[in-house]
């Protein structure tokens, strides 16, 4: 699949490489790690809750170490037993300060990790909604999963005994649930009322089936967060390529530019020069057009994530021509003779800039690419579960 993907980038067909990804089934993405953060404040049961995935109880060396008091102060990874390349990861809690500041929250980093299990216990806290904007500003998706469900029951049971319903208070912490993540801005949350006691009662089944259904999507997912790292050497490869390809165009233009002729001209010259590169990578405006309409979103959005469009740098570049063009025009004003002493002047200013800045046009259509994917691919990223 990534040979596929990478020859697709490298003939320019931007849309057929999007098209190799979002066509592959499951196995194709079993070598894809899946690397899920579980977060939460401290005491929710995180730890419990990873044990009661791997189906681990608390005494295994392998499971993670859970108490009373915090016993996770760094991240650690657990690898599924039998889902491939799934790692869960324990994160140190959020939000408890420590002698008046949270000394783990400064070192909790989640732009490493794909997907997210928010854990937590009792009510729905600001540290749960910091958590849902970070991962939604991250463009990433969750589940929350409310632990504890035993602990609430009990305590409901006692409280309101002649009206107690076990259906209906469980109905009522998870409405209460979606409900405060509804009012972050999420849509369609999914919520998980469970007990890490009690992995085959209450919505703990659900939660495993409904990762297993999932997985297709989120390692798909985890492929395209992982492209700019995949995509980079093909895009180097694809530099030279299109070096070797259009030098005599270079080679001419060079020598255009590198001439004391008019000065929009050159802008002209290199205007057409980016526009053979962005044909080569596939930036062309039917090349942007279809990838456009295979992931959902228009020829717009795409060039908007492109920074190469503009003339400023062009105009930038050919501006010290001016001084060329003001010897010149002073020597045959002065002398009334042709300008040599100019044209030997400005010839001298062009030939290694405009060296350097054709070589910037190839640089900034290969970076474009790799900007405009990545826009395209982060289509595919934000569709929530």
């Amino acid at each position: 699949m990534v040979e596929d993907f990478e020859v697709a980038i490298s003939q320019g067909q931007l849309a057929d490489s999007m098209s190799h990804v979002l066509a592959k089934p499951l196995p194709f993405f079993n070598s894809t790690p899946l690397h899920i953060a579980v977060v939460g404040e401290p005491g929710s049961g995180k730890s419990s809750f990873i044990n009661a995935m791997l189906g681990l109880r608390a005494n295994d060396p392998r499971a993670a170490a859970t108490g009373i008091q915090m016993t996770t102060v760094q991240v650690k990874d657990y690898p599924h037993p039998t889902l491939p390349q799934v790692i869960l990861w324990d994160h140190p809690g959020r939000g408890m300060a420590t002698f008046g500041e949270d000394k783990f929250e400064k070192k909790d980093d989640l732009t490493h990790f794909d997907f997210f299990v928010i854990v937590g216990s009792q009510r729905f806290r600001s540290t749960h909604s910091d958590l849902v904007r970070e991962i939604q500003d991250m463009g990433k998706s969750f589940y929350f999963v409310r632990t504890k469900a035993d602990l609430d029951l009990s305590a409901a049971k006692r409280q309101q005994p002649s009206d107690y319903s076990e259906k209906k208070v469980l109905l009522h912490i998870q409405e209460d649930c979606k409900e405060c993540l509804v009012r972050e801005g999420v849509r369609d949350p999914q919520v998980f009322i469970v007990s890490n006691w009690e992995a085959d009662c209450f919505d703990f089944p659900l939660l495993q089936e409904t990762l297993k259904n999932d997985l297709l999507r989120l390692k798909r997912q985890a492929f395209l967060l992982r492209f700019p790292s995949i995509c980079l050497p093909t895009l180097e490869k694809k530099k030279t390529t299109v070096k070797e390809k259009i030098w005599t165009r270079r080679l001419c233009l060079l020598i255009a530019l590198g001439s004391p002729v008019p000065f929009l001209l050159p802008i002209f010259l290199f205007r057409k020069f980016r526009s053979w590169c962005f044909l080569d990578f596939g930036l062309d405006d039917p090349s942007l057009a279809a990838l456009a309409q295979r992931v959902g979103k228009t020829s717009t959005a795409l060039k908007a994530a492109m920074q190469s469009l503009g003339m400023f740098s062009a105009i930038l570049w050919v501006l010290p021509d001016l001084v060329g063009l003001s010897v010149m025009a002073y020597e045959y004003h002065r002398w009334e003779h042709f300008p040599i002493f100019g044209c030997l002047l400005s010839g001298g200013i062009s030939l290694p800039r405009t060296y350097f800045m054709l070589q910037k046009c190839i640089s900034g259509a290969a970076d474009d690419t790799q900007r405009v994917l990545s826009k395209a691919l982060e289509a595919e990223g934000k569709k929530s579960i």
